[in-house]
């Protein structure tokens, strides 16, 4: 068991976790990430969860207290902790290279399998980009909900790069639910709600409204209309109570970020997640 821990999105260490797991032939491990800890209780809440399935702890996390207290933690658990990418700072700053053999740069891009997966995780997202083809939502391994202009598209592109199938559903004023929606729910593939604040979305709209130089109208003012944008939003959370979806709030996260809460989610039940 590999855990990894970061304060971010856990690029980083996964990138640098799977570069060294890579000069081991035939090593498999499962790994378990722990991403966005950034506080006392969020360190607390990932060393439950190594307590329940102990194994090594490589971490990227740049607040030393935190750092301090995940080993000490680690250490009462009985397991080993390592910031990953301290030995490179260490070497940068003393100017001493490390020896190794059998040196295999860049191994960690080889193509295999997960490559492939990417390629057709890209495929399908391009394919299902705003709910095309609604009808093949059971195909995927996430669906992402939400009004226009909440970074579904980006976020679904996101996850196609990490080998995810995200389809997408846009929430149209007026315009009923796609039937395979609550069908693919029912069936069990993992749906998640993407909502903004009503401000934040006039404010990207107004801008999108500018850049494709939209003539004025019932249409586009209504688009980017307060009052209008508010009913949406309400309405679009009201839909994700009622079906039973996690939110994730989109307004001061990155595509990154959401696709890093998006993938802990998929974590939580059960899928396969990069």
């Amino acid at each position: 068991m590999l855990h990894l821990l970061s304060d971010s999105t856990g690029e980083t260490v996964s990138a640098a976790a799977g570069a060294v797991i890579s000069q081991f032939e035939g090593l498999e491990l499962t790994r378990r990430i722990h991403v966005f800890a950034r506080s006392r209780r969020e360190i607390d809440q990932a060393l439950d969860s190594i307590a329940a399935e102990p194994g090594l702890v490589a971490y990227t996390l740049l607040d030393e207290k935190l750092a301090d207290h995940l080993r000490a933690g680690c250490e009462r658990i009985g397991v080993p902790a390592v910031a990953l990418l301290d030995p490179f700072f260490r070497a940068l700053t003393d100017f001493v290279g490390a020896q190794r053999g059998k040196k295999r740069p860049g191994r960690q891009h080889d193509v295999d399998l997960s490559y492939f997966d990417r390629v057709s995780a890209i495929d399908y997202a391009m394919a299902h980009d705003d709910g095309a083809t609604s009808n093949r939502l059971k195909k995927a391994d996430v669906i992402l909900v939400g009004v226009s202009r909440t970074s579904k598209t980006p976020t679904c592109l996101y996850l196609a790069v990490r080998g995810v199938k995200a389809a997408n559903v846009p929430l149209v004023p007026g315009a009923s639910l796609p039937k395979g929606l609550e069908e693919a729910i029912g069936l069990g593939i993992p749906t998640v709600g993407l909502i903004a604040s009503p401000s934040r979305l006039v404010q990207v709209r107004g801008q999108r409204l500018e850049a494709i130089g939209a003539a004025p109208g019932m249409n586009s003012a209504a688009y980017a209309d307060p009052e209008r944008v508010r009913e949406e939003v309400s309405q679009a959370r009201l839909l994700f109570d009622r079906l039973g979806l996690p939110v994730i709030d989109v307004t001061r996260r990155s595509i990154e970020e959401t696709a890093a809460s998006i993938l802990a989610i998929l974590r939580a039940h059960g899928e396969p997640a990069a």
